[in-house]
């Protein structure tokens, strides 16, 4: 397609709260999947961490 300005590519033909839409969704979805991930990430090494500390209590040297 060609546009010919900023308005009509916005526009898309009349598609464009729903294209943007989705694009906004989506980004919003990959953001939040972003976080979610670092705070299990975070937990599963703050997790290990503690799992090592405990298992080497037991040990001496």
């Amino acid at each position: 397609m060609n546009w010919h300005s900023l308005e009509e590519f916005a526009a898309m033909g009349g598609y464009g709260v729903y294209v943007w839409g989705s694009v906004l969704a989506t980004g919003a979805a990959l953001a939040l999947e972003l976080v979610l991930l670092s705070r299990r990430k975070r937990a599963a090494l703050g997790a290990a961490a503690l799992s090592a500390r405990l298992g080497s209590r037991g040990r001496t040297s």
